[in-house]
């Protein structure tokens, strides 16, 4: 078994040492829980508004690893507020068409700051051919 870590421009990494945004392991790949971290003032996003963002983010990790969004066969959502998961499906519903990927949402206390309303985690069947 290989381990290869992804990196995309569109995504900040982490600190070093902390964790890894995706791993791809035998044509699987890991997205780690994303967040609004690095947008402009992600207090002023609606739930709507940082879904759109984080699944971008997955979709720039994604097609880093060689795969599309169509290969996503997982996600986990967490939010603070369970009664606005309308808008995050709503955003969801943007990202993938036809057979939508096996779905967890979660009510959460809290994330990782406080105006952190969603994060979003990932995994994509890629092939094993993928880059």
């Amino acid at each position: 078994m290989t381990i290869r870590r992804v990196t995309s421009p569109d995504v900040p990494e982490p600190p070093p040492e902390r964790w890894s945004n995706c791993l791809v392991s035998d044509g699987i790949a890991y997205v780690s829980g994303m967040t609004v971290r690095g947008a402009d003032d992600p207090g002023k996003l609606d739930e709507y508004e940082q879904a759109k963002l984080i699944f971008g983010k997955i979709k720039g990790m994604v097609e880093a690893a060689g795969g599309k969004m169509s290969d996503v066969v997982k996600v986990t959502i967490y939010v603070t507020n369970i009664k606005n998961n309308t808008k995050v499906w709503k955003a969801r519903a943007e990202f993938f068409k036809g057979n939508f990927p096996a779905s967890t949402l979660v009510q959460v206390a809290a994330l990782a700051t406080p105006e952190i309303l969603v994060e979003i985690e990932a995994i994509a069947h890629i092939g094993k051919g993928a880059r």
